[in-house]
């Protein structure tokens, strides 16, 4: 079995979740797990305007995935930054050049499933999470979320992402706010259950 964890970060924030996300798949014995970013579509003098790209270089070692591997994996879980209150230009540009994909239901049947970051509580975690689902159901996935069976996201002690949609984090309007503990739980969560799910689905 093997499960993709596909991301584009900008600050780093989606990349930390990734790895989360990760860590909880490999729990899942004889799953492997690659973690795989899309192609950077803005350009380098951009990039580095925005402080991107000094930021960018703790991921700089990750493979860009093409859309042609998809179908070797059995489970896709897709992390995005949101750009008001979508999925960013990289990751819908990315799966907008699946069309053969869906043309052939090449990735009918896969488990699938999102994860997000935001500047803030309220900047469209759940909206881009749904967005992404919106795409992954229309090339035929079986969703899988973050269900409350993790209890980390029912506290209100704190300032903290988490959604039955997917795992979640608040990055700061500058960026300056880290994942949490708490968020990067709800990842690797997110992560074990997507892939025990994955496993009982591809049982021959």
């Amino acid at each position: 079995m093997k499960t993709l964890i596909l991301f584009y970060s900008t600050y780093g924030h989606v990349f930390k979740l990734a790895e989360a996300m990760a860590e909880g798949a490999r729990e899942v014995e004889g799953n492997e797990v690659v973690i795989k970013k899309v192609p950077e579509t803005l350009p380098k003098e951009l990039l580095d305007q925005i402080g991107a790209t000094e930021a960018q270089k703790a991921f700089d070692h990750i493979a860009v995935a093409t859309p042609d591997e998809l179908a070797d994996y059995d489970a896709i879980v897709v992390g995005v930054p949101t750009r008001y209150g979508n999925m960013c230009g990289q990751m819908q540009a990315f799966w907008d050049s699946t069309g053969g994909l869906w043309a052939k239901g090449a990735l009918v049947g896969k488990v699938g499933g999102a994860f997000v970051s935001t500047a803030t509580q309220h900047g469209g975690q759940e909206t881009t999470i749904r967005a992404v689902h919106t795409m992954q159901l229309h090339h035929g996935f079986v969703l899988v979320g973050l269900p409350y069976a993790w209890q980390g996201q029912m506290g209100h002690h704190e300032v903290t992402g988490g959604t039955p949609y997917g795992a979640s984090t608040v990055a700061g309007g500058q960026g300056e706010r880290q994942p949490s503990s708490n968020e990067l739980e709800g990842a690797r969560y997110q992560g074990r259950h997507t892939a025990e799910i994955a496993k009982k689905l591809s049982t021959k």
